[in-house]
């Protein structure tokens, strides 16, 4: 049973009022340049298929579902965003609670809020211009130089290797040579890369100021386009400082039929390393192949934000309560 001094907040009550105004601004911001603040459902039918994000699932029971159905919390707004913005919404933001399941940490709560906006008519790289006008003044940047930085320069020059030629001998070469150790049974590029990524090359990212990593490889492009003069590449972004990733955005993919491919795969994926088979959420698909806008997206961790604003070494730092006492 909970007692003692448990009860209390994690975060200083100064650090929460501080993180109040950062929400303000971020509002302001919005509202200066015409982007809609939408809501939408915390709960879904459909579940996120990426292999390396968990939902957490409920029960819903009522009227005519007396057995119940399985329902889902989000790990992002996207998919009912998007679906806004094919029934012509415009630009839109969402500012809100997401859920994943299994993290935990200095940098990670399962619970934690999500800004997520979407920009019809602009490229990943009109976002990013977007995402660090809105960025720079919340941590006190301004005025800084901002780097925008390809993936495969980064690991040329962090790592010391082509991240699009090298084969998975050679990434796990070079994860060794780095002192990535424990993963001898791994045989999947990605795996190798993400591994360098987190070892090597994002300990280096803004380190003077914020750092934009842009052009992943194709097979990491999640939900985004690739990239139609060089289609090894999505166009898919993240933002760092510090060596944090604060936020991950795409020039969005628009074709309903290669979404369903990603997903599918996705999901054999999933069923490989024995992970739970989700729904693929069939409301988006159905968006998508209605007409969707040209546009660009994004998410970024507001907890995290707020953290590297603040000076604080953790999440629980401007949080008022973490999962080791919600």
């Amino acid at each position: 049973m909970a007692g003692g001094n448990g009860w209390r907040p994690t975060a200083p009550l100064q650090n929460l009022q501080q993180r109040a105004r950062i929400l303000e601004r971020i509002r302001a911001f919005f509202a200066e340049r015409g982007v809609l603040e939408v809501e939408t459902p915390a709960l879904s039918t459909a579940a996120v298929t990426d292999t390396h994000l968990e939902s957490f699932t409920t029960q819903y029971t009522g009227p005519g579902l007396a057995r119940g159905t399985a329902l889902y919390l989000h790990t992002s707004p996207e998919f009912p965003m998007k679906r806004l913005l094919a029934a012509g919404s415009g630009p839109i933001y969402q500012l809100g609670k997401v859920f994943r399941n299994g993290e935990a940490g200095r940098r990670h709560n399962p619970e934690f809020t999500l800004l997520e906006w979407y920009r019809p008519g602009y490229d990943h790289h009109a976002l990013m211009d977007e995402v660090a006008a809105l960025a720079a003044p919340l941590l006190g940047l301004e005025g800084r130089p901002v780097e925008k930085l390809g993936y495969r320069e980064a690991f040329l020059r962090h790592a010391g290797i082509d991240p699009l030629a090298a084969s998975p001998d050679e990434l796990q070469a070079c994860a060794r040579g780095l002192g990535i150790t424990g993963f001898d049974d791994e045989n999947e590029r990605d795996v190798w890369l993400d591994l360098i990524l987190t070892h090597a090359v994002e300990p280096n990212l803004g380190r003077d100021g914020l750092c934009f990593i842009h052009d992943y490889p194709a097979s990491q492009a999640a939900l985004a386009r690739l990239n139609p003069e060089n289609p090894r590449v999505a166009e898919r972004f993240e933002l760092y400082y510090l060596g944090v990733e604060l936020a991950n955005g795409f020039h969005e993919l628009a074709d309903a039929g290669e979404q369903r491919k990603r997903f599918t795969a996705e999901l054999e994926a999933r069923e490989e390393r024995g992970l739970e088979v989700v729904p693929i959420d069939e409301y988006l698909l159905a968006a998508l192949a209605e007409g969707f806008p040209p546009c660009a997206g994004v998410a970024l961790g507001v907890d995290r934000l707020v953290m590297l604003a603040l000076g604080a070494e953790s999440l629980a730092e401007v949080m008022a309560f973490t999962i080791d006492n919600c």
